[in-house]
């Protein structure tokens, strides 16, 4: 691009002479005049000025620069101005650097990683032991009603010793929680590890969104009020220190965990909710925050230690402030004790009488029935070393891999059809009761990810999503319409535009709730819009045409309709839907050449889709193998095989990590990947984004334990030593770099690559030793953290960012902490 030299007689300020060559240098400019606009005439994107703000601050005669500061003033003269304007930080109260992270112990690392592994194998062994002792039982009665009622009575206690085993680890290892403050690796944290992983198994899980999860956070001692509905699979753990008042709703994919991890140390503190409280979706609720009686905390929003939401107040954002948007959009409906009541309890006989004796029943009739399991259960022909040995866990592997696909296919398409009429868009139905059933029942079946993560980031999406219910309009076909993981609570009520592009992580919101009540609605995405990653889209979002929506950001439900621009941050502001530099890949997305470009996509990708499949039958084939060995050697040897029965599910996960790092290293041919800057239609993107197809939910089962970093170093993370990993992702293993002695909140993300309409970027992530991701927090691509920085939960540290050491940083996007909203 070739720039008019400025006029002799434009004058500049000392602040906008500085900022000019700071921009010049960042952009590799010859003029940059004071009055050209950053995107629109310099032709700069969010990188660029990423870069940008990044060296204003590192410059010791400028003040500090943030993104939002720049779309807020798009030219060198008014964001002087803006600054000169802005009003002197409080030197009272300064903010305090970050907390430096202690190095640890190396010794006390693997002393606890030792006895996680130990415990471990101790609780595979009493499960193995009763599951041994309940089949068998079972297998001695005769004819089918004995079958059943042995089934539930087996099926109904190990369910129940389930669910009780990690109340009763709670109260005996822990007692009350209170606030406290304790480091990672040591025994006081081995306890609190182990009542987390207890609650992570336990099957009560599956009844989020039911009255009886209610009692059951009762019994762990968190203090609930009547008349609560929760709707978020994420557990607290220090259920002592949480307080929720009658009648408040907590929708789904949010964290309230009464603990965070910073610096190397586990800190539990209380989370109050009032009454008449709502909780949006994909928010985090940080320790010691609170909401006042008849509050509301928005969709996609945050609050930190310390903060609150006053009483009768809507806040939203990240951090949160005032809004005057009203969440509760549903009027309340009769829904009292006796309703709630009845519906737990016609929950426990379905579970009891249904659920589980087909499930138990079904699995001991499938092992006695099934003619090619001769060769597999028959003591006489059990032999390790006997080919047809691994010819009948073959066919069997096939036979349960195809059935789990065709079952899976009836229950996304044909089931839900046949709920769907009993459920009317825009009417008011109250909780727990016939409709709530089938409401939940539709979101379930529709929700199997199996299919989504098969068919997304290909052509082959489109038809599926049609399928399911969605209104698609007339497709424009992308080769990248969807990501792999794309939700919604109901698709019949599901319109995605024309020319509309996702990324991963879109929640489609098509329902809303009170606290006695729900409704759906039709909910419409846009067309020509392009969807960044861990989008929460609500009904009546003010969205239209043509815009962009940015990772994590918070789709507004008041004002005009935005058309045409682009938003980003929570709460959101505008930047250009586009910019030129944005646009060098335009001319593959349209023509002969897209067409070209497009078919060789497709076969790619459905080559992809193939190579998966048979990948995932082999892992289960592999299962099969191991299963029916150690079944061998414990009909071999008797009690002393029932070992390696109980050596089975640790040596199963042990073989699906190898297995699926195998896989991947194969497929970027032991090499690390590199940065890029290409197109969607390039095949050099077509190889990375098959690495996103690999699954890797098994990873979850390591967090909290020194494994799971192994596991990392063997996917090609360079990561240091000692770092406590409680849950985050990786999405480009070879691209990241951790330090040592860092923290990594649940839910955290460190993703190197994002993808804007046709263009696909990826980069380098570097983050230095004793660092911390909170809570929810996310990396992007091109990011440099300082040593002993620490990002703040719900934080989206944007591309291209450098945060200086022991800095504190959070917010959407993320900024150097003021202690200011």
């Amino acid at each position: 691009m070739t720039l008019p030299v400025p006029d002799a007689a434009e004058s500049y300020t000392a602040t906008e002479q500085l900022l000019t060559e700071v921009l010049a240098g960042v952009a590799h400019l010859e003029h940059v005049p004071a009055d050209s606009h950053f995107f629109d005439d310099l032709g700069a994107n969010s990188l660029t000025m990423a870069h940008f703000c990044a060296r204003v601050r590192k410059h010791p005669d400028l003040p500090s620069v943030s993104i939002r500061d720049v779309y807020g003033h798009p030219t060198i003269r008014s964001l002087a101005t803006a600054l000169a304007r802005a009003p002197e930080p409080p030197a009272a109260a300064p903010v305090p650097p970050a907390e430096v992270t202690p190095p640890g112990s190396t010794s006390r690392y693997v002393l606890c990683g030792s006895l996680q592994s130990l415990l471990s194998a101790a609780h595979c062994l009493l499960t193995v032991f009763a599951s041994v002792q309940g089949y068998e039982w079972v297998a001695d009665g005769s004819g089918l009603v004995e079958v059943y009622l042995r089934s539930a009575v087996f099926g109904g206690l190990g369910l129940v010793a389930l669910c009780l085993v990690p109340v009763a680890a709670k109260w005996l290892l822990i007692g009350r929680w209170k606030p406290a403050e304790f480091p990672v690796w040591g025994l006081t944290y081995l306890r609190f590890w182990v009542v987390k992983a207890l609650l992570h198994t336990s099957p009560m899980i599956l009844f989020v969104g039911n009255p009886l999860y209610v009692l059951y956070l009762r019994a762990l001692g968190a203090r609930i009020g009547p008349s609560v509905t929760i709707l978020s699979r994420s557990v607290p753990v220090c259920t002592d220190l949480l307080t929720i008042g009658a009648g408040t709703v907590i929708r789904k994919d949010s964290f309230f965990l009464c603990y965070t991890a910073t610096a190397g140390r586990i800190r539990t503190g209380p989370v109050t909710l009032g009454r008449d409280v709502f909780v949006g979706e994909h928010t985090v609720l940080d320790i010691g925050t609170a909401l006042g009686d008849g509050s509301q905390l928005g969709h996609s929003s945050g609050l930190r230690t310390g903060e609150s939401v006053p009483a009768g107040q809507s806040w939203h954002g990240s951090p949160a402030r005032r809004t005057e948007v009203d969440h509760i959009r549903v009027g309340p409906a009769p829904c009292g004790t006796i309703r709630r009541a009845g519906y737990g309890i016609a929950t426990l006989l379905q579970v009891f009488l249904l659920h589980v004796p087909l499930t138990v029943g079904g699995a001991y009739l499938l092992l006695t029935a099934a003619p090619s399991l001769d060769v597999l259960l028959d003591p006489a022909s059990r032999h390790l070393d006997s080919v047809r040995f691994y010819l009948a866990a073959l066919v069997l592997s096939v036979v349960l891999f195809l059935g789990a696909i065709v079952v899976g296919a009836v229950s996304v398409f044909v089931v839900p059809r046949l709920l769907r009429p009993l459920i009317a868009p825009d009417r008011t139905y109250p909780l727990y009761g016939f409709h709530y059933s089938v409401h939940r029942a539709i979101a379930r079946f529709t929700n199997i990810k199996f299919f989504t993560w098969l068919c997304g980031d290909s052509s082959y999406i489109v038809p599926y999503l049609k399928a399911l219910g969605y209104d698609l309009c007339r497709v424009e076909q992308s080769g990248s319409n969807f990501g792999t993981a794309v939700q919604h609570e109901t698709p019949y009520l599901t319109e995605v535009g024309s020319g509309t592009m996702v990324a991963d992580g879109l929640s489609v919101m098509n329902a809303d709730y009170s606290g006695t009540s729900f409704r759906v609605s039709h909910t419409s995405i846009g067309g020509h819009n392009f969807l960044g990653n861990f989008i929460a889209y609500p009904v009546g979002g003010r969205t239209g045409e043509n815009c962009l929506l940015a990772t994590k950001v918070l789709v507004p439900l008041d004002g005009e309709i935005r058309e045409g621009v682009g938003l980003l941050g929570s709460p959101p502001f505008e930047i250009p839907r586009s910019v030129e530099r944005d646009s060098r890949f335009d001319h593959l997305r349209e023509g002969e050449e897209f067409q070209r470009r497009l078919v060789a996509k497709n076969h790619y990708n459905l080559r992809s889709m193939g190579l998966f499949l048979f990948l995932r039958w082999l892992h289960a084939f592999g299962l099969t193998v191991l299963g029916f060995a150690a079944y061998d050697l414990y009909g071999q040897y008797g009690t002393a095989g029932l070992l390696a029965l109980a050596a089975a599910p640790l040596v199963g996960l042990v073989f699906s990590v190898l297995f699926y790092v195998l896989v991947e290293r194969c497929l970027t041919r032991f090499r690390p990947l590199q940065p890029q800057l290409c197109s969607i239609y390039d095949p050099v993107f077509w190889r990375q984004e098959r690495l996103w197809k690999l699954p890797d939910r098994y990873l979850q089962l390591l967090n909290g334990t020194p494994f799971k970093n192994v596991v990392w170093r063997l996917m090609g993370v360079r990561i240091g030593r000692r770092v406590f990993d409680d849950g985050v992702t990786i999405t480009e293993r070879t691209l990241a770099a951790v330090g040592d002695d860092c923290t990594l909140a649940a839910g955290s993300k460190i993703q190197s690559h994002s993808q804007e309409d046709g263009t696909f970027k990826s980069d380098l992530i570097t983050i230095g030793a004793g660092c911390t991701l909170g809570v929810g927090a996310l990396v992007h691509y091109g990011v440099t953290m300082g040593d002993g920085a620490q990002l703040a939960p719900d934080s989206f540290l944007m591309k291209g960012e450098e945060v200086p050491p022991y800095a504190r940083w959070g917010g959407n996007p993320a900024t150097e902490t003021t202690g200011e909203r």
